[in-house]
């Protein structure tokens, strides 16, 4: 929709998300990461300008995309790198202990912008955020890292219906932070991290790196889409008390204008 063409790899293959009770399916290994680049790589097809990598469930999957990273990156010295090192939330960690190491030591250094949300900031820097000074802090270390950009797509410095998101980019010697409040919405979805990560890379290319704007589109965009999804499961059973993750499956196709065009005016102030 917003003018990239994609080839997707999963990393896992479910029958649905894991926001429902129950599911079945697969988690991709190292293996057959590598059967698949070794196809694009005899047809010469690995010269690609942006790449997104998202949930990993296994240690040996991660260290796959770690060499396609460096492969990729080798072969484009100009390739945006966005990493969303989803390891958990809420103080929980919901994929294997020994993708931590991988993540804060070989392959977010190697991302032009990571996204983690507060939790997975704390896992990678080691910093337990309690107030801004301390996303600040955490933010710093990783762009000590070598990492340009990086936006915590959630925080839990607001209120209990506020969100706060933080983002820093730190290139070409300027700096500059960010900060959004972002309204939540009475209801659970599933998706949003994934979806945030998209839109960000997107408009960062779009904006020509303007972090600003760049997190001023993604974060309305996501509250389109989120209202969207709300209002549909609310017209459905009448009552938020009957929302399952059927009825909260995230209206993507419905909200294109709004992916194209978003409609909410929340604005990031410039810290």
């Amino acid at each position: 929709i917003l003018g990239f063409e994609v080839d997707t790899i999963n990393s896992v293959q479910l029958s649905n998300h894991t926001g429902y009770k129950y599911w079945k399916g697969q988690i991709l290994d190292a293996e057959e990461l590598g059967e698949i680049f070794d196809g694009l790589k005899l047809n010469h097809l690995q010269r690609y300008t942006h790449l997104l990598t998202g949930y990993v469930g296994c240690v040996s999957f991660l260290g796959k995309v770690l060499e396609v990273v460096k492969e990729l990156k080798e072969k484009n010295p100009d390739l945006m790198y966005v990493c969303d090192p989803v390891m958990g939330d809420n103080g929980k960690m919901y994929v294997p202990e020994d993708l931590l190491p991988v993540y804060r030591d070989q392959l977010t250094p190697l991302a032009d912008i990571v996204t983690p949300n507060q939790f997975e900031a704390e896992l990678l820097t080691g910093i337990k955020i309690k107030t801004r000074s301390d996303v600040v802090r955490a933010m710093e270390v990783l762009h000590m890292r070598g990492i340009p950009t990086v936006v915590i797509s959630s925080t839990e410095l607001g209120s209990d219906n506020v969100l706060v998101a933080l983002g820093s980019s730190n290139k070409n010697g300027k700096k500059i932070q960010v900060q959004l409040e972002i309204p939540q919405l009475p209801a659970v979805f599933t998706g949003t991290g994934d979806l945030f990560t998209a839109l960000l890379l997107a408009w960062m290319t779009r904006t020509q790196h303007d972090l600003k704007v760049a997190c001023e589109k993604t974060v309305n965009t996501l509250q389109d889409v989120l209202k969207k999804t709300y209002a549909h499961a609310k017209e459905m059973c009448g009552s938020e008390d009957k929302f399952n993750s059927e009825l909260l499956e995230l209206k993507l196709i419905q909200s294109r204008e709004f992916i194209e065009n978003p409609t909410t005016h929340i604005e990031a102030c410039i810290v």
